[in-house]
């Protein structure tokens, strides 16, 4: 696994009202440029868009992606938890760490986009039993990728001597990238995770409603670490903003420098609109190699 320390570069591309020879460009694109992770989203439609545009399934699309790139890590930012049961999300991941050989991060969250699970007829709680289920749910997954055999027996899912073969190509285990962004759920990052991902509150996403800046979050992570008695350095830390910070290379630059400065390892932006597609070009080859050697930072 690679150490907490090493800094990592990504896009969050998303699928949505993409077809997939222009989802797989992308990819592909992102992986030649020398991006270290890219990423998918979990969405039955375009939560950016109209509720008619659509949007491809993830995990069967991560899986063909997986199968036409190399070297870039993949995943899903993050994976629904209401969508599937966590044994059926573990066997796929398996599958795409398989056929990726290895290069799969295993990203999960409560889910929270009430429209696309009234319109498909999926059941979503409320906010605290969603809490409730991916608790769980992360400790079904955990069990299983640690145990040859695993009974479960908890209020939302029970297993009966369930066993995860083929086992992942990554050992000890996928990593496992938990989205947190309120206390509860920080205390389960502190856990369970080996990458938190958070980011600033942007109305119509996951943040929504937060009242927590970064700064508390990072405090409530590293408090949650030591009630457990973990070392908060074991889990890597990821953020994402928007294409602004794409405009230019010095709005990278003070994006990278200010959640450094805050203990982030990992950065990853939306992708670019196409007049910042030259920008984008320039950081993936100018700014990021000279990031990566510990230069630029100040």
């Amino acid at each position: 696994m690679t150490s907490p320390t090493t800094l990592r570069f990504g896009l969050f591309l998303s699928q949505a009202s993409r077809d997939w020879d222009r989802v797989l460009d992308e990819f592909i694109e992102a992986e030649e440029l020398g991006f270290d992770h890219a990423w998918l989203v979990d969405h039955l439609v375009d939560t950016d868009g109209g509720p008619d545009d659509g949007c491809h399934e993830a995990w069967t699309l991560l899986a063909a992606i997986a199968a036409k790139t190399t070297r870039i890590r993949l995943g899903v930012l993050v994976s629904s938890n209401t969508f599937r049961h966590p044994a059926i999300l573990l066997k796929e991941a398996v599958t795409v760490d398989h056929i990726s050989r290895g290069r799969l991060t295993l990203g999960i969250g409560t889910g929270w986009h009430e429209d696309e699970h009234r319109r498909y007829g999926i059941e979503l709680p409320p906010a605290p039993e969603r809490v409730d289920r991916f608790e769980e749910a992360i400790e079904v997954i955990s069990l299983l990728m640690r145990q040859d055999r695993t009974t479960f027996r908890g209020r939302y899912y029970q297993l009966d001597d369930a066993r995860l073969h083929p086992r992942p190509v990554q050992q000890p285990r996928i990593p496992i990238l938990i989205a947190a962004h309120r206390p509860r759920m920080l205390r389960i990052t502190a856990r369970y995770a080996d990458q938190w991902d958070t980011f600033a509150v942007i109305p119509g996403a996951a943040t929504e409603g937060v009242e927590s800046g970064i700064a508390e979050r990072i405090a409530a992570l590293d408090a949650a670490c030591a009630a457990v008695g973990r070392d908060p350095a074991e889990i890597r830390r990821s953020t994402w903003a928007t294409s602004e910070v794409l405009r230019s290379t010095d709005a990278y630059l003070d994006y990278v420098r200010r959640y450094a400065a805050l203990g982030f390892t990992d950065f990853s932006t939306v992708r670019p609109e196409p007049s910042d597609v030259e920008v984008l070009r320039k950081i993936a080859t100018e700014i990021i190699p000279e990031l990566r050697a510990g230069r630029l930072l100040q």
